[in-house]
């Protein structure tokens, strides 16, 4: 298992990546928007704690059935993502969190009925957490490349066909979960978190997310395409 626990800094957040994940495509945010965007990342990085957890597993991929095995555990990861893990050799997991201390700036936002600044805060947590993520990558390259290994994309539950219940199959295999827990319908908190699996290898390679092989309109990767 790798654990790290990472600042504000190492996200390397531009002005653009929340631009766009609160919807203003390759423009820029307004002024008025930037300086509380500002504001509100002058404050969270005095106490923001993103982390994230990885470990590798051998597991078992059965294309057919679209089913990964790891020990006695059975993830049904869809037929896309079974398509796209084909070859990998192993198979990495991981949680990524923006952390509860954000959870809890978020929920003080919200008491405070600031509405343009829980909007934004909404955007900045997940491009926290994405950007995470992006990290939690960097850092599994680093381990597998060791090897001569290379990686597959990312591919998360709720995404792809991935039923986000399978998180509660997921979760169990990991020894600690970098302070994440799932409620009863499955969903994450703190809810800027990211989960899911990467296969690793010498015969797979990272691509361009393939919106033309899934429907689903809301999916992040395809708004970032957009």
């Amino acid at each position: 298992m790798t654990e790290k626990t990472l600042t504000y800094t190492d996200l390397a957040i531009t002005d653009a990546d929340v631009s766009t994940q609160m919807g203003y495509g390759d423009a820029t945010a307004d002024g008025r928007v930037l300086g509380e965007l500002h504001d509100i990342e002058a404050e969270v990085s005095r106490f923001l704690r993103p982390r994230f957890c990885f470990f590798v597993d051998r597991g078992t991929l059965d294309d057919d059935e679209a089913t990964l095995t790891v020990g006695t555990t059975r993830l049904d990861v869809a037929k896309i993502i079974a398509r796209q893990l084909r070859g990998s050799a192993a198979f990495a997991f991981f949680v990524c969190t923006a952390g509860e201390e954000y959870e809890l700036y978020q929920q003080r936002l919200k008491a405070d009925g600031d509405m343009l600044r829980v909007f934004i805060a909404d955007a900045l947590g997940s491009v926290i957490a994405e950007r995470c993520a992006d990290e939690m990558e960097n850092a599994l390259q680093q381990s597998v490349g060791k090897l001569g290994w290379q990686r597959t994309n990312r591919f998360s539950p709720g995404y792809c066909g991935w039923h986000v219940s399978q998180q509660q199959r997921l979760f169990p295999l990991f020894p600690t979960t970098c302070g994440v827990r799932l409620t009863d319908s499955s969903l994450m908190v703190p809810i800027k978190s990211v989960s899911g699996i990467i296969g690793v290898g010498p015969d797979v390679r990272r691509l361009d997310y393939s919106c033309g092989l899934c429907d689903f309109k809301q999916c992040y990767k395809r708004n970032k395409k957009a």
